[in-house]
């Protein structure tokens, strides 16, 4: 069965960044015992490694490179924000290097990541961690299947055998 709109897909991959002198970082490395397992086609995925995917069935391999355009966008040097301290109230500051867990205005979820701490302010980068990064994956096709009327309504997959872990 070849990859197409909600399908639930399952995939081993390797993801390397390319720096700038050439050479690659491992990012993150899943495994068949462990697959990325996501619903196809419905925005869960950067859409250009949907694109590079499309069509693919199980068995298959696909090596492809994404840019930083076509993945998480440019880094925004202005995307910083000073934080007041007292946001942070008794729970104690977070160190350089951590992830705050963050929502905007709207109700949005993102990630923040701690460059600095001062007496007045956490200083943290808005931009997603891998922004400005060009993305090298490896990817082998496990498994695709339709997707099932449950894991539609609830807009994600259910496994890569269609049952949710509970």
């Amino acid at each position: 069965m070849t990859i197409d709109n909600n399908h639930v897909v399952a995939v081993k991959y390797v993801l390397h960044t390319i720096e700038e002198d050439g050479s690659k970082i491992l990012v993150e490395e899943t495994t068949a015992e462990n697959p990325l397992t996501f619903l196809y086609g419905v925005g869960m995925m950067i859409p250009k490694f949907e694109q590079n995917i499309h069509g693919l069935t199980a068995g298959d391999t696909a090596a492809f490179v994404i840019q930083p355009e076509e993945a998480y966008g440019e880094k925004q040097e202005d995307a910083i924000a000073q934080l007041p301290i007292e946001m942070f109230g008794d729970g104690g500051l977070p160190p350089v290097g951590a992830i705050l867990p963050l929502t905007d205005n709207e109700g949005n979820n993102f990630q923040a990541f701690v460059v600095d701490v001062t007496p007045e302010a956490v200083i943290a980068d808005l931009n997603h961690p891998m922004a400005g990064k060009v993305l090298d994956f490896q990817v082998e096709i496990l498994n695709t299947r339709p997707a099932t009327e449950e894991e539609l309504s609830h807009g994600h997959a259910h496994g890569i055998d269609g049952n949710e872990a509970h």
